[in-house]
């Protein structure tokens, strides 16, 4: 989903006086298209934001949706080839998925619990929702799923009766210098699923109608680094090719969880980079953190090609490292 993630929209359907039902993808095999965790949410009227699948059972996850909301009931579903309710749907491509259909209410996950999960995702504090797949418990916890945590990975736990939604805070991009290849960057970046900043004191290049997808911050990149925050949800790229700007970012983000920290030069540009953090203290495993050159060695040419070189190193760093 774009603007609002299945939880968000959940609670801004039923403060509009909606109600609302949850379904989501836990287990999968086979060609499934969407991976366990993904989300639908169904409005009592038959609004529908987000998917379970490609489009194959959408149709019918919003009818099971629709009817658990009527009876009061949490329902799992699951589809798949040798299933003859799956042929009806559309999904003959060799997938099976399981789907956990919740209303939001008595019947079905509590609305004052979705309230905090939303609040959570708004303070960029990890949360787990368990919900036992009978639906007779559910409980947010923020402590003791360290590994699905820093894998981003839901799914059903070794009871086989449990399912864990991992609610990690939303990808942030930071983009230090607001450059020809930030503006691809930021719209791709965006479309993947990313929150993206664009820092630049160079009030020209930092223009918010350069990037009005974007929010733009016309600080010095160690002020704006310090008050934005980073965490292990943040990449920070740096742009400016200009020491004066990049050096001061980077010691911040080296100092931070971010996940990825990608810096543009050249091979020699990076080796004079590389002894300057050195000789301010940083060890050589802290300064090898550092992508650079940025991006995927795919023989870019131009400043589009550069953004999806960068944006696919951050996307397989944050999900093979």
């Amino acid at each position: 989903m774009a603007a609002r993630t299945a939880p968000e929209q959940a609670l801004a359907w039923i403060d509009a006086g909606q109600r609302v039902a949850l379904a989501t993808v836990i287990e999968t095999w086979g060609s499934a298209p969407r991976r366990v965790g993904a989300q639908l949410v169904v409005s009592g009227e038959g609004q529908m934001e987000g998917s379970v699948s490609g489009g194959c059972v959408e149709g019918a996850v919003v009818i099971e949706a629709l009817e658990a909301l009527e009876q009061g009931d949490t329902r799992l579903l699951e589809y798949g080839v040798s299933d003859g309710d799956a042929f009806a749907v559309g999904l003959a491509c060799g997938g099976t998925i399981r789907i956990l259909v919740e209303p939001v209410g008595e019947a079905g996950m509590p609305e004052a619990m979705l309230r905090d999960l939303v609040a959570a995702r708004a303070e960029r504090r990890p949360v787990a929702y368990e919900v036992a797949l009978d639906g007779s418990a559910r409980r947010l916890v923020h402590e003791g799923h360290e590994d699905r945590f820093r894998m981003d990975r839901s799914g059903v736990d070794a009871d086989g009766k449990t399912f864990i939604a991992i609610h990690n805070p939303p990808l942030r991009l930071i983009v230090v210098g607001g450059v020809h290849i930030a503006q691809h960057l930021v719209g791709m970046a965006r479309s993947t699923g990313f929150d993206p900043v664009v820092v630049d004191p160079r009030e020209a290049f930092g223009a918010q109608a350069r990037f009005p997808d974007a929010r733009v911050i016309n600080d010095w990149p160690d002020a704006a680094l310090e008050a934005i925050g980073l965490d292990a949800r943040c990449a920070v790229v740096l742009l400016t090719h200009d020491p004066k700007l990049d050096d001061p970012a980077i010691t911040c983000a080296l100092r931070s969880k971010a996940f990825y920290i990608g810096a543009l030069g050249s091979t020699r540009t990076h080796g004079a980079r590389v002894a300057r953090l050195a000789e301010a203290g940083f060890a050589e495993h802290e300064i090898g953190r550092i992508h650079g050159p940025i991006g995927l060695n795919i023989g870019a040419a131009g400043p589009a090609e550069i953004a999806v070189a960068i944006l696919a190193e951050m996307i397989q760093t944050l999900r093979q490292s």
